[in-house]
């Protein structure tokens, strides 16, 4: 898909001008902000879909592979799984469910708890995650758009509203 356009004056600017003239200056500022991380969230996806798209991955399935690929065992809980990736437990089945067809996990029983069951990564989900992660790295996460030390400062601040949401205990 080509890119949009650019236009001669940055939109968000303009809203946060428009929020203040009608009257809800003390609104503004977190409009603006939640609507150019937004913004942002939008264009990585865009960039993110593009690069995993020739491994007919989602960035959901990466996530998984690559956290998995982090266990000593290369194997988790799906509900532990879930709760590591900060999804629904219906969003991890269906990544599961996706990348067993493709035949990059498979489900395992839990050798001491009947009701658990496992997802574990096969080599040849190792070996997709190796090819993607190389293409992320060098098309999206070595240039997000901003300096090193600009990244670590918005990781930083992002980390509080985070916090503040309870995403993890501080």
């Amino acid at each position: 898909m080509p890119a949009p356009t650019a236009l001669p004056f940055d939109p968000i600017d303009e809203a946060r001008r428009q929020w203040v003239e009608h009257g809800w200056a003390g609104a503004a500022d977190g409009m603006a902000l939640v609507t150019s991380v937004m913004r942002a969230q939008q264009i990585y996806l865009a960039r993110i879909d593009a690069v995993l798209r020739p491994f007919d991955l989602t960035f959901a399935r990466f996530e998984l592979l690559t956290l998995l690929s982090f266990t000593r065992d290369g194997a988790l809980p799906l509900n532990k799984a879930g709760a590591r990736l900060q999804v629904h437990p219906t969003s991890i089945t269906n990544a599961v469910d996706r990348l067993e067809q493709q035949r990059y996990v498979r489900r395992l029983p839990h050798a001491s708890d009947r009701r658990t069951t496992l997802v574990a990564i096969l080599p040849s989900g190792r070996r997709v995650l190796a090819k993607a992660t190389s293409s992320l790295n060098e098309e999206v996460f070595e240039s997000p758009g901003v300096s090193d030390t600009d990244a670590r400062r918005l990781v930083a601040l992002l980390r509080k509203v985070r916090a503040a949401e309870g995403d993890f205990e501080v």
